[in-house]
């Protein structure tokens, strides 16, 4: 019997399929190693909120921290996110402020008349939820070395090819927010935590300055892209607390900060989100 003239063919194809089979073969090892993984993945309830205290944002919402009722009312949303039983919190502050930051706590542990010295949402969310829960250390996960970028370069730069978009956008958004001053401290609340507004805190910080440049040029994306390196940042000083699988980690931060955690928690390897409104009842 003759042997065919081209064998290359039919070996280039014997090749193939030992190839094919060990991709096969691989990705499967790989799906049953990340399942152990995912198996084992860390709580996260992030909670977006506005800041309780001074902030320069421009977007920001009318609240004196100080006031009886609007204590009442947060020791209220506290008892309920308490419910998630986290073993660690973290806040929008500096890590190189976690001494500081703890110390206080103490403070606040111990002495029920005690000032707390770092407010608004820090004191009377993340405080009084870690209380509740028994947490014993509360993490700042904040990045402010790049934090400085322009989000008003829209209204500032000449001879853009689109000055229209943003303009219109952000003044629809403005709208809204207006409107949302009109809800009570629990509404809001669970506004800012829905996912179609957590898009929008993105859109109107960062992403919508992408429209704002002159022919040629990346004015609005450069400015945004210190924004989003950030966020970055953020997560990964998250990334650097050390943690367990029994962990179960609460985050509080400004709700364009948590959109961002948000956003990227939901593709990690290491973290489940949970549903915030799950608590905010």
């Amino acid at each position: 019997m003759k042997s065919p003239k081209n064998t290359k063919p039919l070996i280039q194809l014997v090749k193939g399929i030992n190839t094919m089979n060990l991709k096969i073969i691989l990705l499967l090892f790989l799906g049953v190693s990340c399942g152990k993984v995912y198996a084992q993945k860390v709580e996260v309830l992030n909670f977006a909120t506005f800041h309780m205290a001074y902030t320069p944002d421009a977007l920001k919402v009318k609240f004196n921290e100080n006031d009886d009722k609007n204590k009442k009312e947060t020791y209220k949303i506290a008892k309920m996110l308490a419910e998630f039983k986290p073993t660690i919190i973290c806040v929008e502050v500096l890590p190189t402020k976690n001494d500081e930051l703890n110390a206080d706590y103490g403070n606040f542990i111990k002495n029920k008349d005690y000032i707390t010295k770092f407010g608004g949402e820090i004191a009377l969310i993340a405080y009084e939820l870690g209380k509740m829960a028994g947490v014993n250390k509360i993490y700042g996960i904040d990045e402010q070395a790049t934090a400085a970028y322009n989000y008003n370069i829209g209204s500032e730069l000449e001879n853009q090819v689109d000055s229209i978009t943003s303009k219109n956008y952000n003044a629809s958004i403005y709208k809204e927010f207006i409107e949302a001053e009109k809800l009570s401290l629990l509404e809001k609340l669970k506004l800012f935590n829905r996912k179609e507004t957590l898009q929008k805190f993105i859109n109107i910080n960062a992403d919508i300055l992408t429209y704002n440049s002159t022919k040629g040029n990346f004015e609005g994306a450069d400015e945004a892209s210190k924004f989003y390196r950030r966020n970055l940042r953020i997560f990964s000083n998250l990334n650097q607390i050390p943690v367990n699988s029994d962990d179960r980690i609460f985050i509080v931060m400004g709700a364009t900060h948590s959109a961002f955690l948000d956003e990227l928690m939901q593709r990690s390897p290491k973290y489940q989100l949970v549903d915030v409104e799950k608590y905010l009842k």
